[in-house]
């Protein structure tokens, strides 16, 4: 059996601005940070000598890999993403980058934000546009109803709120 996996899904190609600072960030931390000191520490390390030992150079090596297959991602992704920073449609419905409130049938209510697959963190309260809740209230209104599959069966939310900032 081969270790070969098959590419996954890039997902939707649309990010908010903050998201895009974010991974922007990210690069420039690990191109000009990080690589250049993780590549000190290996030429340091292989003027040590024997490298087939050196835990240093071999533990340093691996991270230049990790750090240079990160940098081509973000380059690719950040090339090909779309920065979403007004609603793509009418304000009186849900969108990418919209936040939400949500109302399920005891009248327990949640708040999301509807973002790229890039950015979600749910403990932020930010869903992913390609999640099936985010999918569900796209496009939806105020008051409008949204049934979701879910383990347990099927769950019934009402759109309450929809902000944009």
């Amino acid at each position: 059996m081969g270790r070969y996996r098959p590419p996954r899904a890039s997902g939707s190609p649309y990010i908010t601005p903050e998201g895009e600072a974010v991974l922007r960030a990210e690069l420039h931390a690990l191109w000009k940070v990080e690589r250049p000191e993780v590549t000190k520490a290996v030429s340091a390390a292989a003027a040590n000598g024997d490298r087939s030992e050196n835990g240093d150079y071999i533990y340093g090596k691996k991270r230049l890999r990790e750090i240079d297959s990160r940098v081509r991602f973000l380059r690719k992704r950040l090339d090909s993403l779309t920065v979403v920073s007004e609603p793509l449609g009418e304000r009186n419905k849900v969108w990418f980058g919209a936040w939400v409130t949500i109302e399920d049938e005891a009248g327990e209510e949640q708040r999301w934000r509807i973002v790229g697959p890039d950015e979600f963190e749910v403990s932020e309260g930010k869903i992913s546009c390609d999640s099936p809740l985010g999918r569900a209230l796209l496009g939806k209104s105020l008051d409008a109803e949204v049934a979701i599959q879910t383990p347990e069966g099927v769950t019934h939310w009402s759109v309450t709120k929809i902000e944009y900032h």
